[in-house]
């Protein structure tokens, strides 16, 4: 549940929105997310500075600083489902990712198939995804967001592009993410239906970031001195790292990623 709209810190009934939607509650960055232009609400009385605040942090991290009201899940999963649409009306899901090891609302470790969810609620789920798609005339590829709580699943949002997360898909159902992202743009027709995506085994994708441990995991730059990838059989890493790089802060902390197969989740 959330305001129907964009609030805004002067707005004469902000706090009957809220009470509508129930406390606590998200003032949430209509034009960006990383966990920028966001700030938990307990009470009434720091709805307003949170409203401001959000809205400032919004305004400069995306030049824009419009901000709306959401209900706040305390301890929520975030599941998200993969899909591709092409421009002559068919839209399939690649399954979900579970996206809920988050530090400062950045993901951290994402896996597919999500160890909680039915093949009930994973239809349903996948279903709710294509359905968007379809009613916006959505074209290639993109994610929707789901936060699941208590056999219940909330839209989050959408992320109109490929993910950081997308090769713990690609290992699971074989699909070429990225190759069926260029089909589509060059007006190909998917080709295959949902009953012809099969998915095999467990994935786990962890990002590696620039940071420093001693400082509560902060952002760190410097001179990358030794690295060292794995390699093995269903291990796989995406990176442009070398030795002697320079990290500094023109970029987002995250500088590879490892992905790994297997069987099952254990």
């Amino acid at each position: 549940p959330g305001s129907e709209g964009p609030v805004a810190e002067d707005d004469d009934d902000v706090e009957s929105i809220a009470e509508a939607i129930g406390y606590p509650l998200l003032v949430k960055a209509a034009f960006g997310g990383g966990g920028k232009g966001m700030r938990v609400v307990d009470e009434p009385g720091e709805l307003r500075a949170a409203i401001r605040q959000a809205a400032s942090e919004a305004g400069k991290a995306f030049g824009d600083g419009t901000v709306f009201l959401e209900r706040y899940l305390a301890r929520p999963r975030h599941v998200e489902i993969q899909i591709m649409a092409d421009k002559h009306g068919n839209v399939v899901h690649y399954g979900e990712r579970e996206c809920s090891v988050q530090r400062r609302h950045q993901k951290l470790v994402e896996e597919t198939p999500c160890t909680v969810l039915t093949e009930e609620l994973r239809q349903k789920m996948g279903e709710s995804a294509c359905s968007l798609a379809r009613k916006v005339g959505y074209v290639g590829a993109g994610t929707v967001e789901f936060l699941y709580s208590k056999n219940e699943f909330y839209f989050l949002e959408m992320n109109t592009r490929l993910q950081v997360e997308h090769p713990v898909t690609e290992m699971v159902t074989g699909r070429d993410l990225v190759r069926e992202q260029l089909r589509v743009a060059a007006g190909e027709e998917l080709g295959y239906t949902q009953a012809d995506i099969e998915f095999r085994g467990h994935a786990i994708e962890v990002r590696i970031n620039a940071e420093d441990p001693s400082s509560g995991f902060l952002p760190s730059t410097g001179t990358i001195q030794k690295l060292r990838l794995p390699t093995g059989p269903w291990v796989r890493v995406d990176a442009a790292l070398y030795r002697g790089m320079e990290v500094g802060l023109a970029y987002d902390p995250m500088l590879a990623k490892i992905i790994v197969w297997g069987a099952d989740r254990e």
